[in-house]
């Protein structure tokens, strides 16, 4: 259970990975030193007997005590071929032989650790001559407590182990520590729910993962808030748009049911069809809101934006005219009957607003084709230009679709827009309001 978590699993890694490193680490720091200290030992024994060989020699030591040279190397032998020990140090005096082998008559020297008389000891032995009986030099010392007992291999294993030990713990501090955050978002999430989407997490100091990590978060709550509230909007707005035609029709049947004689059918018929005609314009709207936003009608094709734009307008009958201005061959790729219903719903909207014309052009921008349609009626305040193309907006009356319409048709234009990785926008000009819609060329 300990390390089923991130914390637990990260200060694992770092120990099995402290543990790879520093016990193959320690066990050959152990070598080494155990290599240097009897390559040393060694050495001093050779330098010794080489020293003692020397003044053999030169005729200056034939029998006798033999001086220290190197203060570590006290027991010296000359040996004879018949192992009778003819020189020694003061250390060596009284003692049998260091050692029970000579170098062969085909070697000059060997070393040799060995354990007799004198204890365990470090030797070289050296021949005074390559001749058969020529006698040979010992030069031992004591071999180093280091190389006989195990207190470095017990010093080594301990220092690793402490190590091991420090560097899990403090993972586990600083994994503690920098996780202490996300433990945080996580308690603050947990209290976030579908009725209250204001909450939000908190944010910790800096730029790293954990800090991005929060602010995502919280922007990612903003977006689910704002999503909600519109959602609860356009419930409310749908709600109140489709009662008032059904509370229309409802009080005409009742009319008619209470004063049947009173009555006039044909009027009745009439209204009510009116009525059924907004609330059947209504749904047909909400529901391509819907389509377009699960993004259900996915077939797309190339289509010539300026033949499009004709065909609309060739199959209308506009009580004002319209102008139009092209440059041909713009073509895009989308679905046509999206595009088509955009296009309607922009001209529908300056027909409604326009006083004696509606001027439609179809340009290439950077890459885009521009389709804008303008009307000369009484404009959008830059106040209002982006809330024009939420669902069921209400302006000034000006622009009041009580003129006709659903208060959809904008924001069909915006979603079909952002569907075809394009947008739409009111923008500036003399008079009227300028719609334009930018869709990326195929």
């Amino acid at each position: 259970m300990w390390a089923s978590s991130l914390r637990g699993r990260v200060t694992l890694i770092a120990v099995a990975v402290a543990v790879f490193v520093l016990v193959p680490a320690g066990t050959g720091g152990v070598a080494v030193t155990r290599s240097a200290v009897t390559a040393g030992a060694w050495k001093d024994t050779r330098d010794a007997a080489a020293a003692v060989t020397a003044s053999l020699r030169e005729g200056h030591l034939v029998t006798g005590t033999i001086p220290v040279t190197i203060d570590q190397v006290d027991l010296l032998q000359v040996v004879t071929r018949g192992g009778r020990v003819v020189a020694s140090s003061s250390a060596a005096a009284h003692l049998p032989p260091l050692a029970n082998v000579m170098p062969p008559p085909g070697r000059r020297a060997f070393n040799l650790a060995t354990c007799g008389a004198a204890g365990c000891v470090h030797l070289t032995a050296i021949r005074l001559s390559m001749a058969p009986d020529s006698v040979v030099v010992y030069a031992a010392q004591p071999t180093p407590s280091l190389l006989t007992t195990r207190t470095l291999e017990i010093a080594i294993a301990a220092q690793v182990a402490l190590v091991i030990a420090l560097v899990g713990w403090v993972t586990w501090l600083v994994a503690g520590r920098t996780l202490r955050p996300v433990a945080t978002i996580l308690t603050e999430l947990d209290a976030v729910n579908a009725t209250d989407l204001s909450r939000r997490v908190t944010v910790p100091p800096g730029e790293h993962e954990v800090a991005q990590l929060a602010r995502s978060i919280n922007s990612t709550l903003d977006r689910l808030e704002r999503s909600a509230e519109q959602q609860r909007q356009f419930a409310s707005d749908a709600s109140h748009e489709l009662r008032t035609p059904i509370a229309g029709l409802r009080a005409q049947l009742e009319s008619a049911q209470l004063y049947p004689d009173d009555t006039s059918l044909e009027t009745l018929v009439d209204s009510a069809l009116h009525d059924t005609d907004r609330l059947e314009a209504i749904m047909t709207d909400l529901l391509l809101l819907a389509r377009i936003g699960s993004r259900v009608d996915v077939v797309k094709e190339r289509i010539d934006l300026p033949e499009l734009v004709r065909e609309e307008l060739a199959g209308r009958v506009d009580k004002i005219p319209v102008r139009l201005e092209m440059t041909e061959g713009l073509v895009v790729e989308g679905v046509l009957t999206q595009l088509r219903r955009a296009l309607t719903n922009l001209l529908d909207n300056a027909q409604r607003h326009a006083e004696s014309s509606v001027a439609v052009s179809v340009h290439k921008v950077d890459g885009y084709a521009v389709l804008a349609v303008q009307d000369d009626g009484a404009g959008i305040s830059p106040a209002e230009r982006e809330r024009v193309f939420e669902r069921f907006t209400r302006l000034d009356a000006a622009r009041s679709r009580d003129a006709g319409g659903t208060g959809l048709g904008l924001a069909i234009v915006r979603d079909v827009a952002v569907a075809h990785r394009g947008d739409i926008k009111v923008d500036d000009s003399p008079r009227g309001a300028r719609f334009v819609l930018r869709l990326p060329l195929a």
